[in-house]
């Protein structure tokens, strides 16, 4: 009996005319003593020779296995669970055609049902020219599998973690090209003061927020100043504007998706959630969320988990939502347009944002603080505004709010050729037709008090647009006003049947 490459029997220790016994005995000796596994087959698959590593290492003794068909003792099943026919078996292919192979990972099975993996290497063996069969040595590398598992699983927090990171940077890159104007709150007006005291009464909480107020009065600087004063500070806080977003990507940038998700879904994407977690989530116009989104934030909020578009699994995220919208949830619900449930998960504790009118003793205070601002950027020395300017920003009712007056003082600070500004053509007399608020809100003024809400948001648009020469888009245009994007404008204009008047 002689391997292909016939060994050299010099270093097998043997004289040329030892005994094929001598030479047997000697060479299962060197077997036996080797620490990996050693299996001996005659050409139909049989056991011929067991070594005592293969016994400790499967738990099959020699007794149980010689002569047996090896195969189906320990190698009848693939790594994946799947059937495995012994003709298909590297093994016993060297066993018939004499072809040697080497397998880094496949699966053998112990006496006691439970399998582990191995790699392995079977060599034909020669007598007189003719396969009798091969000898498989093989290893059991459950160690370093698990070693394996361990470094991937490793590796795959560090490109979550990456990939959270990317997305924060973008996040925060996005947010800094868009810096909070932090006038809203400059004043000592009874109204500014009540809305202080709320916040400090809800921020050390974890309770939703709902802070509702017409476009233009600082909705977002609210949410800011409760984030400033909780627990979740030393987290992020993430904003989104959910009217801003096609809504057939909503669910994708509240949720993330994974890649193939869609068409476009070219790789994993990290949503807002996942973004907040452990902090603050500021969802703007949340009146725009569409119905079937709803329900998915609904769950959210009451399971503390998401699930990314196309996957398969949950993903647990503890985050504080604060939602703004200057919009009626009340009545969109009895609309059919917002959750009913979800409305009352968010409006825990509702906070309204007043309106420039109701606190026009902050307009001097809210002037000086805008112009200081102006000055770093505009590099000019401003002193205030005339006081004919005063007086009309005094007994004027602001239908842009703090938007509408920061607005003006900058086209009025660039086209000055002095430090005192001066604005002009502002109408006293303009009246405010309604206010798209809570209708639990009763600080807030309507036109009428037999009024709908359809018909008050109708007039505030009507109002506004009359105020910017019915421009739409654009800077200064109607949609800026009121803080809304102007595919929501139109979409708005067309549901009132709003047209300009010929």
């Amino acid at each position: 009996m002689a391997l292909k490459n016939k060994p050299n029997q010099a270093m097998m220790g043997l004289r040329n005319d030892n005994s094929v016994d001598e030479f047997v005995q000697r060479y299962e000796l060197i077997l036996s003593s080797m620490s990996e596994g050693v299996y001996g087959l005659d050409t139909e698959g049989r056991a011929t020779f067991v070594n005592p590593a293969a016994e400790q290492i499967t738990g099959w003794t020699a007794g149980e296995t010689i002569g047996h068909m090896i195969h189906g003792m320990h190698h009848h099943t693939k790594p994946d669970g799947s059937p495995y026919p012994q003709h298909e078996c590297p093994i016993f292919k060297t066993a018939k055609t004499g072809v040697q192979h080497a397998i880094e990972y496949e699966l053998f099975w112990r006496k006691d049902g439970t399998s582990f993996p191995v790699e392995y290497s079977s060599t034909p063996i020669y007598m007189n020219g003719d396969i009798v069969g091969a000898v498989v040595v093989f290893k059991d590398i459950s160690e370093r599998k698990q070693a394996e598992a361990k470094l991937q699983q490793a590796f795959h927090q560090v490109k979550v973690l990456t990939e959270k990171l990317e997305a924060e940077n973008r996040y925060l890159k996005d947010e800094m090209e868009d810096e909070l104007d932090l006038s809203s709150l400059i004043g000592g007006s009874s109204a500014l003061k009540s809305v202080q005291v709320q916040i400090e009464q809800v921020a050390p909480t974890d309770a939703s927020v709902l802070i509702q107020g017409e476009s233009g009065t600082g909705k977002e600087l609210i949410a800011h100043a409760i984030y400033q004063s909780s627990l979740r500070k030393k987290q992020p806080i993430v904003k989104v504007n959910c009217g801003a977003i096609p809504s057939n990507l909503v669910e994708s940038e509240l949720f993330g998706h994974e890649k193939g998700a869609f068409t476009g879904a070219i790789g994993r994407h990290i949503g807002r959630f996942e973004l907040a977690n452990g902090g603050t989530l500021f969802l703007d116009e949340v009146g725009e969320l569409p119905l079937n989104v709803q329900v998915k934030l609904l769950r959210v909020l009451q399971e503390g988990e998401i699930e990314r578009v196309g996957g398969t699994g949950t993903i647990p995220v503890d985050v504080r939502v604060i939602a703004a919208t200057n919009r009626d949830l009340r009545v969109m619900v009895d609309e059919g347009q917002f959750r009913s449930d979800l409305y009352y998960r968010l409006n825990v504790f509702p906070l309204i944002s007043p309106p420039l009118r109701d606190r026009k003793e902050d307009i001097p205070a809210l002037i000086q603080f805008r112009l200081r601002k102006l000055e770093k950027q505009l590099g000019k020395s401003l002193l205030g505004v005339t006081p004919e300017t005063m007086s009309q920003f005094m007994s004027y009712q602001w239908p842009g709010n703090i938007r509408e007056l920061n607005n003006l003082l900058e086209r009025a600070a660039i086209i000055s050729a002095t430090p005192w500004l001066e604005v002009s053509g502002l109408e006293p007399s303009y009246q405010r037709k309604g206010s798209v608020t809570s209708s639990v809100a009763k600080t807030l003024s309507c036109f009428s008090a037999n009024m709908t809400m359809a018909e008050a948001e109708r007039n505030h648009i009507v109002s506004v647009l009359d105020s910017v020469g019915w421009l739409i888009a654009g800077k200064g245009g109607a949609a800026e006003v009121l803080d809304l994007p102007p595919s929501t404008l139109r979409s708005k204009m067309k549901k009132l049947n709003i047209q300009r008047p010929l």
